[in-house]
C-alpha cells in the first residue's frame, strides 16, 4: 500500500493516504467525510481505455453498501478507526454510561450508538467502543456472554424431538431459543452475533 508522509501541522502529522490501486478487503478510508470500508474489489484492465478499480464499499457508520468505480491513482485519506475497551456501567433511561478502564473516565452514549445485539449486555461487561476522529459511532458487545435464564417456557411433556427448543428470557430482558432441558435459574453461554444458545455456562 502506498503511503504519503503527511505534512507536520501544529505538531501533528496528518493522516496517510490510501491509493485506490492498492485497495484490499478491509481497508478503511475517508470519502467525502464518510468512513468507507472495502468489502469487494476488482482491478479491471479493458482492451481499450484506462484501467479502473470496481469496488463494493460499506459505510462503516451507517452500514449502507454502495458500488463505486475508481481510477487506480485516486487517493483518499486513510480512515483510522479507534477501538477502545470500556466497561458498561448502567443506563438512566436515555443515556448509557461506559467507563475507560485505564483512566476511570465515564462517557455517556445515546441508544442510537448501540447495536441490536446490545440486548445481551449487562452491567460490568466489557464492550469495544469504536470512534472516528473522536466521535463514537458504534458499541460492540463481547462476542460471547454468560447470562442467567429468568423465565423459561416449560418443556412439552413427551417432546423428545432432536433439536427441539423453547423460548427463554435472559436477565437482560432479551428472549432466545434454548433446548427443552434448560430451566429458569440456569446460566447459559450465548453468541451475541447471532443470539444463539451455545451451552450451559
Amino acid at each position: 500500500m502506498e503511503y504519503r508522509k503527511g505534512a507536520i501541522l501544529t505538531g501533528r502529522i496528518t493522516e496517510c493516504m490510501v491509493v485506490a490501486g492498492d485497495f484490499k478487503n478491509g481497508v478503511t478510508f475517508d470519502m467525502d467525510g464518510q468512513v468507507m470500508q472495502v468489502i469487494e474489489f476488482q482491478h479491471v484492465k479493458p482492451g481499450k481505455g484506462a484501467a479502473f478499480v470496481r469496488t463494493k464499499l460499506r459505510n462503516v457508520i451507517t452500514g449502507a453498501v454502495v458500488e463505486k468505480t475508481f481510477s487506480p491513482t485516486d487517493k483518499f485519506e486513510d480512515a483510522r478507526i479507534d477501538r477502545k475497551e470500556m466497561q458498561y456501567l448502567y443506563n438512566d433511561g436515555e443515556l448509557y454510561y461506559f467507563m475507560d478502564m485505564e483512566t476511570y473516565e465515564q462517557i455517556p452514549l445515546n441508544a442510537d450508538k448501540l447495536s441490536e445485539n446490545f440486548k445481551y449486555v449487562k452491567e460490568e461487561m466489557i464492550c469495544t467502543i469504536k470512534s472516528y476522529k473522536g466521535n463514537v459511532f458504534s458499541v460492540e458487545p463481547p462476542m460471547f456472554v454468560e447470562l442467567e435464564i429468568t423465565d423459561a417456557d416449560p418443556g412439552v411433556k413427551g417432546d423428545t424431538a432432536t433439536g427441539a427448543t423453547k423460548n427463554a428470557t435472559l436477565e437482560t430482558g432479551a428472549v432466545i431459543r434454548v433446548p427443552l432441558f434448560i430451566n429458569q435459574g440456569e446460566r447459559v453461554r450465548i453468541d451475541t452475533r447471532t443470539g444463539e444458545y451455545l451451552e450451559r455456562a
